[in-house]
């Protein structure tokens, strides 16, 4: 039995590893994804790596999840239907800019829901805050950066006017650097939303940036190794 048991603990062990693992991956995936939108020229090719980036990260926020099968499926039908989409407008389809950053927008906006479900359900299965919580809130504030980026750039390209004052052009890069100051509150003022609607989706996105930083952020991770307390010491 002695033996039997010293089998199963590593068994064990790799089984609890396995949610850090892929919520590193999800943090990883989004973080390439970023730098991609912000650092590579516009091009078909971009474009299409911007899309597959997309996908791949609402599939690894499902799979962290550990939500149904069908819903894993479905994911991946959607993501792989986005990218014919976009590889189509690669090859000089007929599809516009915006229709493609308004399919990434909800191709990214499935993610952060799905995260949340995996945090939510490591922290009561493990009765503690782990590392793989810490990586899955970052990577669900980091989604929620991308998706204002596509939103923004979806805006400029099918609402007829700029959504950019003074005439800046809403690339994918300008899209995803105002996101993110605003997100963070740092706001710079080098790119400035020109309508009423844009200034309404700045101020709710940086609302939700600092909420979810002082708030969720700040106890997961100044909870982090911290054990559960027992229903007696709740009790006394």
């Amino acid at each position: 039995m002695g033996e039997a048991t010293r089998i199963a603990a590593p068994a064990a062990g790799a089984e609890d590893i396995g949610p850090r693992r892929r919520y590193g991956l999800l943090l990883a995936t989004a973080v390439v994804s970023l730098g991609v939108q912000g650092m590579v020229a516009p091009s078909p090719p971009q474009g299409v790596a911007v899309t597959a980036l997309a996908g791949a990260s609402l599939l690894l926020a499902f799979r962290a999840a550990g939500l149904s099968a069908w819903l894993v499926k479905s994911a991946t039908g959607l993501a792989t239907a986005i990218l014919a989409v976009s590889a189509f407008r690669a090859t000089g389809g007929g599809v516009g800019d915006g229709a493609v950053r308004a399919m990434n927008a909800a191709l990214v906006a499935l993610g952060p829901p799905a995260v949340a479900v995996g945090v939510v359900r490591d922290l009561r299965s493990s009765g503690q805050v782990r590392l793989e919580a810490v990586m899955g809130v970052l990577s669900l504030y980091i989604l929620v950066g991308m998706l204002f980026g596509f939103v923004y750039g979806a805006i400029d390209q099918l609402g007829g006017d700029p959504f950019f004052a003074d005439g800046a052009s809403a690339t994918v890069s300008r899209c995803i650097y105002f996101s993110f100051t605003t997100l963070t509150t740092v706001g710079y003022g080098d790119l400035v939303a020109r309508s009423d609607a844009g200034h309404t989706l700045a101020v709710f996105e940086a609302l939700v940036g600092q909420i979810y930083l002082v708030t969720v952020v700040s106890l997961i991770v100044s909870n982090l190794g911290r054990p559960a307390r027992s229903r007696g010491a709740e009790r006394t």
